[in-house]
C-alpha cells in the first residue's frame, strides 16, 4: 500500500517536472535561432528558406554570396529570381510545385555559369501551417571544401601529393596535371600511387568517392560577400 511519504515524494517529483517544463517553455528562443543561423552558415552549400508568399526568410552565407554575384540567381524585394526572365520562370515554377509538396531539381545555366537548385518542401501536406520551402544550391567546387585540406593533412600527404589530389578533384587528367606542375607523367603516376596507398583506396575512383563523402565544411577564410553575416533582412522576426 502506498505510504504518505511515497505520495509526498511523487507529488514533489511531479511538481518538479512541471516547474522544469514551464522554465523550458519560458526560455526565449533567440539564442537558439542565432545558433541555428550560424550552423547554416557553416554548411558548404548555399541554403535558402522561402515562405508561402515567395519571400526569402533566410539565406546562409554562401547563398547570399551567390545572389550578390548575380551570375545565375539574384534577389529582389526578398524574392528569389533568375538572371533573366527564362530562369526566373523556371524558379517560380519549381517553387510553386514545392509549395504544393512536390520536390523539384533545376539545372540553370547563364553563359559559362551553371547552378543546380533543389526545392524541398519543409511542411507535410496534411499540416495546417503555411508551407515553407528549402532551396539548396549546388557546391561550386569540391576542392574548396575545407574538409579536403584537413583530410590531406590527416593522411600525411606531401604538398605535391595534395596538389595532385586537388587537381584530380577538379577533373584534370594525368597529362594535364603533369603539364601544369611541369613534371613527367611518370612522376604524377607515382604520386597517385602514393595517394592510393596512404588513403587505403584501390583506385582513383575510390579515392574520389572518399573525397566527395567528406563533410561539407566552409573555409575559415570566407569569400567576400556584399551581404553581412546572418543578414536578418532575410528573416522575419
Amino acid at each position: 500500500m502506498e505510504t504518505t511519504a511515497q505520495r509526498h515524494l511523487m507529488d514533489r517529483t511531479t511538481s518538479d517536472l512541471y516547474f522544469h517544463a514551464e522554465r523550458t517553455q519560458s526560455v526565449p528562443d533567440s539564442l537558439g535561432q542565432d545558433l541555428l543561423l550560424r550552423v547554416l552558415d557553416e554548411v558548404d552549400y548555399g541554403l535558402l528558406v522561402i515562405d508561402s508568399q515567395g519571400h526569402i526568410r533566410h539565406a546562409n552565407h554562401l547563398a547570399r554570396h551567390e545572389m550578390s554575384t548575380g551570375r545565375v540567381i539574384v534577389t529582389h524585394s526578398r524574392s528569389l529570381l533568375g538572371r533573366n526572365t527564362e530562369l526566373t520562370t523556371q524558379i517560380q515554377s519549381a517553387l510553386e510545385h514545392a509549395l504544393r509538396g512536390q520536390r523539384r531539381l533545376l539545372q540553370l545555366k547563364q553563359g559559362e555559369h551553371e547552378l543546380s537548385l533543389a526545392f524541398v518542401p519543409l511542411s507535410h501536406p496534411l499540416e495546417f501551417d503555411a508551407p515553407t520551402v528549402l532551396v539548396l544550391l549546388s557546391r561550386k567546387n569540391a576542392c574548396d571544401n575545407l574538409a579536403l585540406r584537413m583530410f590531406a593533412r590527416s593522411q600525411n600527404l606531401s604538398p605535391s601529393e595534395e596538389a595532385v589530389l586537388l587537381a584530380l578533384c577538379r577533373g584534370a587528367s594525368i597529362p594535364e596535371i603533369a603539364s601544369d606542375h611541369k613534371v613527367a607523367e611518370s612522376t604524377v603516376r607515382s604520386q597517385i600511387k602514393a595517394l592510393r596507398e596512404k588513403t587505403g583506396c584501390g583506385s582513383i575512383r575510390a579515392l574520389m568517392q572518399k573525397v566527395h563523402s567528406l563533410p561539407p565544411m566552409v573555409p575559415a577564410l570566407r569569400v567576400i560577400s556584399a551581404m553581412p553575416h546572418n543578414a536578418m533582412e532575410f528573416a522575419q522576426p
